[in-house]
């Protein structure tokens, strides 16, 4: 039930930029010196461990041992570095998944799905989108300007873009054979030119 806490730790993660911090540092970092250059409130601490911790079991960050710098002896301090999953957060590189994260997990994205129960129950060929906002999810894009919803939607779907250019240029091997491959609901044309 309670598994929506590690997308929403990883949400958090990536707006506060820790990959970024990490990757900037270049190498592991201990709490203390992430929660310094985050410029976290001090009681903000504990709860940042402790997603740490969760995104650390779920593949995203990495936990390291590094020798104490608070001069105990033989002290030891848990540092968090990148791994894979968490490179894809780094802004400005050329594969970044940080949009398709901030996308998924944006309240627009999120909020239809308390209205599920609803749809099932609905006697109309509407979307769950449709269902629990009274619109089509491509005419709350075009109407809406909060927070620049259409910008952020474009972003993430051209990150996505990114990512399948890879898979096409690394995998070429995967698609021999076929006769067709289609781009469907692309934004800027990057794969249809690709394909």
């Amino acid at each position: 039930v309670y598994n929506f806490v590690s997308s929403m730790a990883l949400k958090s993660a990536m707006e506060l930029g820790v990959a970024d911090v990490i990757h900037s540092h270049g190498k592991p970092m201990t709490i203390s010196e992430l929660s310094s250059a985050l410029k976290l409130h001090p009681s903000k601490v504990s709860v940042l461990q402790r997603f740490l911790r969760l995104l650390t079991h779920n593949g995203f960050f990495a936990k390291t041992i590094l020798p104490s710098k608070n001069g105990v002896e033989g002290g030891e301090e848990i540092a968090y570095a990148l791994t894979p999953p968490s490179k894809l957060l780094i802004r400005n590189k050329s594969i970044c998944l940080a949009p398709i994260v901030k996308g998924a997990l944006h309240s627009s994205s999120l909020d239809m799905w308390h209205s599920s129960k609803k749809w099932f129950s609905e006697d109309k060929e509407l979307t769950l989108y449709e269902s629990a906002t009274g619109e089509s999810f491509w005419d709350f894009l075009n109407k809406t300007t909060e927070s620049d919803t259409l910008g952020m939607f474009q972003d993430a779907m051209a990150a996505d873009s990114k990512v399948f250019k890879l898979a096409l240029e690394e995998c070429k091997h995967v698609f021999e054979g076929l006769g067709s491959l289609v781009d469907v609901g692309g934004g800027t044309g990057v794969v249809t030119r690709l394909i």
